[in-house]
């Protein structure tokens, strides 16, 4: 019997069957990753009747059916990510979001994108705690408990807590450009709320006494594409924040996802990934220099001064979005939507080989389509690349992508060998 993790892919017919080769939810150590969840009834495999607050509580019920079915409840969710058609429609969803999260609220990211499949209103996904971790025949205590905090000196909201720690990983909740003291948007344009959504990312990192060089990810939400380059501008001056950092100019992995809408009309929302040494107890404090990050590029793969390739940190690596560039021209690849999704998912699957990983070791893939009507076609290459359709999944339609490509794919992926520094 290994003593290493594996990957534990679920599913139940007491939830929707995916609507394409993915899992429900896919495990490794203390996490579960679930699929984004579509407001479908298990039992017709349709989209349920009604509107936009029917297909909430269907999917938040499609949701809890899930984590039924691995012994979990809804306390044990991390992170809530809500993707809208209508940003109009936050109101009605979050009055039923409150009657599945009556006192504990997770991390939270709340965004309105161009289109979601099956012509959705709303679909809904979970990063969930699994304190039983995923040694084969050798469940773990499950006593990990969440840390939960909130500070005055960035956003608060009743909806959300702003970072949720468990095991190795804290949650940050999407940042909106939001000055803490007036509890409005900062004043002037793109430049000003770029900054204030990573200042108060820091200040959150500040309050538990976590380097703002801790994070592993960075997911950007735009209103508009067109300002990805003065919002490149300022988050280079936050990154790399500290002299090691820059030694070595580390710079986490990233997404950079357009919205077609974002919470009070902002023009743009961060959201981090952050790395937790110290732990959740009862993991002792002491371990906190057992794990280190380790951030890697390949030649192999197309590379970017603003993002690293993979970071990995513990038991995960998180891999930038990769677009269908090849690496020889560093041009977009030639053909359709199937050749760009296939360079996608052959960048990855390089990424991958540099750091001693397969695609199987894939727990988790965020598919972003310029056209959601080319899912199907997507799908046909997707499957060569996962025939076992063991991945997470959540698939969401945009309205523009870097260098106008049709899809842009990223990844988390297990690691079942750690981070130790002497490894």
């Amino acid at each position: 019997m290994s003593d290493y993790n594996a990957v534990l892919a679920r599913n139940t017919e007491n939830a929707p069957k995916g609507i394409g080769p993915y899992s429900q939810t896919v495990a490794f150590s203390h996490y579960n990753n679930l699929s984004a969840q579509l407001p479908i009834d298990s039992k017709t495999g349709n989209l349920v009747a009604g509107g936009i607050k029917e297909q909430a509580q269907q999917c938040f019920k499609n949701i809890k059916a899930i984590l039924d079915n691995i012994d979990h409840v809804m306390s044990d969710i991390v992170r809530i990510t809500v993707f809208v058609k209508n940003i109009k429609d936050v109101d009605a969803v979050d009055e039923i979001y409150k009657t599945f999260f009556p006192t504990y609220v997770p991390a939270r990211t709340t965004v309105a994108v161009a289109a979601l499949p099956m012509d959705a209103l709303v679909q809904v996904e979970a990063l969930v705690s699994n304190g039983e971790g995923t040694i084969p025949n050798a469940p773990q205590a499950g006593d990990l408990i969440k840390l939960t905090n909130n500070t005055a000196n960035a956003p608060t909201s009743a909806l959300s807590t702003q970072t949720v720690s468990f095991s190795h990983y804290n949650n940050i909740s999407a940042q909106l450009p939001i000055e803490p003291k007036t509890g409005r948007l900062v004043a002037g344009g793109v430049k000003e709320q770029a900054g204030q959504c990573l200042k108060n990312i820091k200040a959150i990192l500040e309050s538990i006494d976590v380097p703002f060089d801790d994070i592993v990810k960075i997911n950007i939400f735009l209103k508009n594409l067109s300002d990805i380059e003065t919002v490149n501008e300022v988050y280079t001056t936050f990154f790399p924040d500290s002299a090691i950092a820059r030694a070595v100019a580390y710079v986490p992995a990233l997404t950079t996802v357009a919205a077609s809408a974002l919470p009070m009309n902002a023009l743009v929302q961060i959201e981090a990934v952050v790395s937790h040494g110290d732990g959740t107890p009862p993991q002792a404090v002491e371990d906190r220099h057992g794990i280190v990050i380790k951030a890697n590029n390949t030649e192999n793969a197309p590379k970017s001064s603003l993002s690293t390739q993979t970071v990995a940190f513990s038991h995960y690596n998180h891999i930038s979005a990769q677009l269908p560039i090849e690496r020889k021209t560093g041009e977009m690849v030639a053909g359709d939507v199937k050749e760009q999704a296939r360079q996608c998912l052959k960048n990855i699957k390089a990424i991958l080989e540099s750091v001693h990983h397969v695609m199987d070791d894939v727990v988790k893939v965020n598919i972003f389509l310029k056209n959601i009507a080319d899912i199907d076609a997507v799908d046909e290459v997707y499957t060569t690349f996962f025939p076992g359709g063991i991945p997470a999944r959540r698939t969401v339609g945009v309205s523009a992508l870097p260098k106008d490509a049709l899809i842009q794919i990223d990844a988390v992926v297990s690691n079942a060998e750690g981070t130790s520094p002497n490894a």
